[in-house]
């Protein structure tokens, strides 16, 4: 499964810094469902790896209409892929405030609140003077949620959102640093 992912993945984004971030998402994922459901493991990882699917097609960032379509339009792609199932489309979609799709599934609650805390890591390893993801500290996570001019477009919301599944936030902030910090070199950090 996951080796189709990657090839799909490759195929359709090119963009190396959204490359690290899927990559990033999928590992925060797989961790995710190891804690909540282990027997979905796989999937996870998958819906977090394929989440940013159409980031290249799509201007999300400076077209409001194309950020309603992101998520959407992932898993339209991979319906043409025949790829995944509809857990995986509605987790992808649901990923995404502006496409309206409710998070109703653990998968949906759990990529919603991956997706940003794996950015607001990587900012957090990047003013550090080695610029390494080792030298992070879940102390350091919890802290800079606070400064609210740390890494201002993080939503914070979102990551915060965990907590919906059971998870406390420092609990998760060590989750995702971890699964970060064990594919640290994929992501060059």
């Amino acid at each position: 499964m996951r080796d189709k992912a990657v090839e799909i993945l490759d195929k359709h984004l090119t963009t190396p810094h959204l490359l690290k971030h899927s990559y990033a998402v999928e590992a925060v994922m797989k961790a995710l469902a190891q804690r909540l459901e282990p027997e979905n493991t796989d999937k996870w990882g998958v819906a977090g790896l394929l989440h940013d699917l159409d980031s290249d097609t799509l201007d999300c960032y400076n077209n409001e209409e194309d950020m309603r379509k992101h998520g959407i339009e992932a898993a339209n792609i991979l319906r043409k892929e025949n790829f995944g199932d509809e857990e995986i489309y509605h987790a992808i979609m649901a990923h995404n405030q502006a496409t309206g799709t409710d998070r109703s599934s653990m998968m949906d609650k759990a990529i919603y609140a991956a997706d940003p805390i794996t950015g607001f890591i990587t900012a957090i390893t990047l003013v550090y003077p080695d610029k390494k993801i080792s030298s992070v500290k879940v102390k350091s996570i919890t802290k800079r949620m606070k400064e609210a001019r740390f890494a201002a477009g993080a939503n914070r919301e979102a990551m915060r959102s965990i907590e919906e599944v059971g998870i406390p936030f420092p609990e998760f902030a060590e989750l995702a640093l971890t699964a970060m910090q064990e594919i640290s070199e994929e992501l060059g950090l």
